[in-house]
């Protein structure tokens, strides 16, 4: 009886110390929320390529099937000074100025009449690509544009998908705009560097977490070899 209560004893003194290590575990492996890692294991390590992308952006402002919408203005804005007019868009991209032509992806994001003296905004958006071998993909632009310029320049600050990592800049021309109503079909050509290949993002566990595994690991077996005696 005073060996099985002493067995007993033992055993639950190791499972209350497995119940501590793996608590400690938890608390450790939350509090280490960065690491270096090495630009290889993201595959920064390979060539990158230059792509080019050409494409037509249609932004509706009027009409029924309007794909972009004022929703929110300032108590200055006006129809003749337009300044602080925010604008929420769902545009189409197609591969030809017509808007009936094969569909590529989307433009969502923000654009913002940011200027007191002439027509230029400031646009926030992502390219949505819902094509070919960039279906699920994002480029993410965000620059100046001032609208009545020939050809308007804007950063692409990043992406997702096969364009992680990727720089590059944005050339917009006017293709066609309608005075009456606002809408506009605007031409495209998008240059970008970015990884050759999807970049896989590694799930390893953090190296604190793994010394800290292989000593539980380490007590786990000294236990056993100790009831073996």
């Amino acid at each position: 009886m005073a060996e099985l209560l002493l067995n007993l004893s033992s055993t639950a003194a190791f499972f209350l110390t497995v119940l501590s290590l793996t608590s400690s575990f938890a608390t450790i492996e939350s509090k280490t929320f960065s690491r270096d890692l090495s630009p290889s294991s993201m595959g920064l390590n390979k060539p990158e390529k230059l792509s080019h992308l050409h494409f037509y952006f249609h932004d509706i402002v009027a009409g029924k099937n309007a794909t972009a919408i004022r929703v929110a203005k300032a108590p200055t804005t006006t129809v003749s000074l337009p300044f602080g007019a925010v604008v929420v868009m769902d545009d189409a991209l197609t591969v030809s100025p017509d808007i009936d032509s094969k569909l590529v992806g989307r433009a969502q994001g923000i654009y913002v009449t940011s200027s007191q003296s002439e027509a230029s905004l400031l646009m926030a958006y992502n390219f949505a690509f819902m094509e070919g071998m960039y279906s699920g993909s994002s480029l993410t632009v965000m620059g100046r544009n001032p609208v009545f310029s020939d050809v308007r320049e804007m950063p692409v600050i990043g992406g997702s998908g096969v364009f992680r990592f990727a720089r590059g800049y944005a050339e917009a021309r006017t293709s066609t705009y309608d005075y009456n109503t606002g809408n506009a079909v605007v031409e495209y050509n998008v240059y970008i560097l970015h990884p050759d290949s999807p970049v896989q993002i590694s799930n390893a566990l953090s190296p604190n977490y793994r010394k800290k595994m292989s000593q539980f690991l380490c007590i786990f077996i000294l236990y056993f070899l100790i009831l073996k005696v």
